[in-house]
């Protein structure tokens, strides 16, 4: 058996297949016996021969066998010993650890977490030869492993020193030539309101009542263009990194912290350029008039989501306020709270998907430790920054994107999402129909929004919403980026971009720029040139977002890790061949109960019932089910928690 399930892979490299596509092409037909082409399987993918493409299926792994040079690195903890060393790889592409000679180790000593490129591969030798290229720390020093998480996904760690001298030598004066070409709007009401720990403020509201009774609302945002130029050395490591990675304990800035938390962010009491939407809105928060222009902006004041919130609460309540800087800008904030109201309530109507999900934070000791943890939810004053940069980012996509007759139509970045794959929303509403829930899979797309708000607003507050929660945001498409427009179905918007975030984000970047040179007059751009930027940008996203999860997942086990033995309620989140992955109710955080741990009986999966059931006694544990587990083990190398079934 496993000789044959080798020369199936070896003459199929490019074929995926799960252990049921196996045993049939193998021939093997009893169930014991697929099960042990499953554990086969499970093996291979262990050592490296095979890897794991989705959960259950398989591919060759072409990278195991390497016979010639490479410019991949790989990371793992090093192996010391009197004449020579190995890097022993957590990377399961590669079956055979890397020997490094003794004068390629670049000071790393054992059990340090280093990064290694292989410079050659012998034939018949079972090892490649590799030198080290950087060496992150001690192996389970926080520091060292959300380096290795980021090294891990190919993303960076540090800057480039020539990067930061260049962002050193960028004036931090605003000139009196600058100051005349934009917009003074330093006298306005203007203020921030960002996460706590915030540093770099991308976005800043203005507000101020107009003469016809209207209201001028500004839409500020941090003029990254203006300092970082196209093809220089900053743009060029912007651009390669794509966007800011977040993990749990520390943000890797897109631009050097120069930019990104001084000369770009608009901080309080500062004097800032900024590419603003101006727009004038009546009380139903209809446009009346907007325009783009390029401004100079004064914040008065910083605001967190929470002083925010307590702003809006405390006049809600009609207490009073204990803060006498935030009564300031009393006003201000509920005015434009009351505005963001009407503009969500209409955003919905017009068939938004209503994805509100509470957000797992950990707390976390100087060194990195999780001390506990906290589930945040989007209040008032979240969803007040989120509606007005809606609001701008379609302002500005329509102003491009929507062109008039006899106009030929001029290349622009979108962020577009397609409409759900009717299958897996087919799969998605049978499954919650064991919950009592339906859902209009066939209907129109403007009702099947709402009969997916509906399922969501009935799920709120039940054991199982983060589940519902997280299959409905399964069965969406992934939003992407685009000179193609075809619009954006989550949000309803027939023409959508980002504009908000350029500190962050380089699509914005790219947004201002062809946004400067179309408002001069400037011809269209190579759409092609600019669809290959889009598609870069859209998988360096998928990688941070990967980044960051890992990095949760590595939290949530350290977490647990002294928590062996201990009981916990939870729900079943994921059915596999290999076992069950249960979500705990308390802190969210996911584990395997393996197959072969439930050893009262035989279990076999339904795909169908996202179920594994007995085969003599007929237990069935099914998605969704609520269980009780005991922490068995928790493994920080394989960022993996194993349950056992109470």
């Amino acid at each position: 058996m496993f000789a044959a399930i080798i020369d199936l892979f070896q003459k199929n490299p490019k074929a995926a297949y799960n252990y049921k596509q196996v045993s049939r092409l193998i021939g093997v037909e009893g169930k014991v016996q697929k099960m042990q082409v499953f554990e086969v399987l499970q093996a291979l993918a262990k050592d490296g021969f095979i890897e794991e493409t989705d959960r259950g299926c398989f591919r060759f792994n072409n990278r195991a066998t390497i016979t010639e040079k490479t410019d991949r690195t790989y990371i793992g903890t090093l192996q010391v010993s009197h004449d020579y060393a190995f890097l022993l790889t957590d990377d399961k592409s590669l079956a055979n650890d890397i020997f490094i000679p003794k004068d390629k180790l670049g000071g790393g000593k054992k059990g340090d977490k280093a990064v290694v490129k292989i410079t050659e591969w012998p034939e018949n030798v079972r090892n490649p030869i590799g030198e080290v290229i950087d060496i992150l720390g001690a192996a389970g020093e926080n520091n060292t492993e959300m380096h290795a998480i980021l090294a891990e996904f190919g993303l960076p760690y540090k800057y480039p020193e020539e990067v930061e001298q260049a962002a050193s030598q960028i004036p931090a004066d605003i000139t009196d030539e600058e100051l005349a070409a934009r917009e003074d709007f330093r006298a306005v009401t203007t203020f921030t309101i960002d996460p706590t720990d915030a540093k770099d403020f991308d976005d800043a509201l203005s507000i101020r009542p107009t003469a016809e009774g209207y209201w001028e609302v500004g839409v500020h945002i941090a003029d990254v263009t203006h300092y970082v130029k196209p093809d220089d050395v900053i743009d060029g490591e912007a651009f390669k990194r794509a966007t800011s990675v977040y993990l749990v304990d520390r943000t890797i800035p897109m631009l050097p912290e120069q930019l990104s938390n001084q000369l770009c962010s608009l901080r309080p009491n500062e004097d800032k350029c900024c590419f603003s939407v101006i727009f004038e809105l009546n009380d139903q928060a209809e446009i009346v008039t907007s325009r783009i222009t390029r401004t100079v902006i004064h914040s008065n004041r910083r605001f967190t989501y929470d002083e925010a919130q307590d702003v809006i609460e405390t006049a809600l309540s009609d207490k009073t306020f204990q803060r006498d800087e935030a009564q300031d800008f009393k006003d201000e904030i509920l005015k434009l709270n009351e505005l963001a109201h009407i503009l969500r309530k209409k955003r919905f109507t017009d068939g938004a998907i209503d994805f509100d999900r509470f957000e797992v934070r950990f707390v976390i000791d100087d060194s990195g430790k999780p001390l506990s943890v906290l589930f945040e939810e989007s209040k008032e004053a979240n969803h007040l920054i989120e509606e007005f940069m809606l609001l701008a980012n379609r302002r500005v996509a329509e102003f491009i994107g929507k062109t008039p007759k006899g106009k030929s139509k001029k290349t622009f970045v979108y962020r577009i999402h397609e409409q759900p794959d009717p299958d897996k929303m087919q799969k998605f509403a049978d499954f919650i129909r064991r919950f009592g829930y339906k859902l209009k899979t066939t209907a129109s797309k403007r009702e099947l929004t709402k009969s997916i708000n509906g399922l969501l607003d009935k799920a709120k507050g039940k054991p199982e919403q983060n589940l519902i929660e997280t299959l409905a945001v399964r069965s969406m498409q992934k939003a992407k980026y685009s000179v193609h427009n075809i619009g954006h179905y989550g949000l309803a918007f027939p023409y959508y971009t980002h504009f908000t975030s350029p500190i962050r984000r380089y699509p914005d970047m790219m947004t201002h720029r062809l946004l400067s040179r179309y408002l001069n007059g400037g011809r269209s751009v190579n759409a092609a040139n600019y669809e290959d930027r889009c598609d870069h940008c859209s998988a360096m996203e998928q990688l941070a977002s990967n980044a960051e999860r890992a990095s949760i997942k590595y939290k949530q086990v350290e977490f647990m890790s002294d928590k062996i033995g201990q009981v916990y309620d939870g729900i079943i989140s994921g059915v596999t061949e290999w076992g069950l992955y249960v979500e705990l109710n308390a802190n969210k955080c996911e584990g395997l109960v393996p197959v072969r741990d439930l050893n009262d009986d035989f279990y076999e999966l339904d795909e169908k019932n996202y179920c594994l059931t007995g085969k003599h006694h007929k237990q069935t544990y099914r998605l969704g089910d609520p269980v009780t587990v005991k922490i068995a083990q928790a493994n920080l190398q394989r960022k993996q928690l194993d349950f056992t079934m109470v």
